[in-house]
């Protein structure tokens, strides 16, 4: 079976804590949605979504917004959007608050898949649910969640690997870094200070 690739960058986030659309914060003279628009266009997949809770005014005209159903409730919104919109055998997410994240780790994700199987990275107990890969069998489980009310993120990798439809990529020391949020404007400050 051919593995065909949807890449869809999670934005329905309210930035309450950093006070300002994260979307829009400039790194190295760009704007955060371009810079993981860039990196999820280097994966070269078969379509490129965007998720949100409304249109972003940033958004551009050749990509496919994927509007969570309202009421919106949170991230396994927007997931279980964009699982029964994709037309490929896997979705590979990304959060727009992960900046540090490169196209050839992601890259390395998505070569790991297999067919029916994603691939969802793991630090300590913390699943990384929004830098993962997921088979199109995933929607099934999603909606049940939605549906029940269990909108954690968590529960639903821990259910998808419990069904054998992930698997974990144990995130090493090196890589812990691409992982690092900026969800608050001293997060995006010490980002900056950094990488100076």
């Amino acid at each position: 079976m051919i593995k065909t690739l949807t890449a869809v960058l999670f934005v329905g986030g309210e930035s309450r804590r950093m006070g300002a659309d994260k979307a829009t914060l400039m790194i190295d003279g760009k704007p955060l949605w371009l810079r993981q628009l860039e990196t999820l266009r280097n994966l070269r997949p078969d379509e490129l979504l965007i998720s949100a809770r409304v249109r972003p005014a940033w958004s551009p005209a050749d990509i496919e917004i994927v509007l969570d159903e309202p009421p919106s409730q949170g991230p396994l919104s927007g997931l279980t959007a964009a699982l029964r919109r994709m037309r490929s055998t896997h979705l590979l997410a990304l959060a727009i608050d992960l900046p540090e994240m490169t196209a050839g780790h992601l890259s390395e994700l998505w070569q790991l898949a297999r067919p029916g199987v994603g691939v969802v990275p793991q630090w300590g107990r913390y699943f990384e649910p929004l830098a993962a890969t997921y088979p199109a069998t995933a929607v099934s489980i999603a909606e049940s969640s939605l549906a029940t009310g269990r909108l954690s993120l968590q529960p639903l990798i821990e259910n998808l690997l419990a069904q054998q439809k992930a698997c974990i990529y144990p995130i090493c020391s090196d890589e812990r870094r691409l992982y690092r949020n900026v969800n608050s404007r001293d997060d995006f400050d010490q980002l900056i200070d950094a990488n100076g």
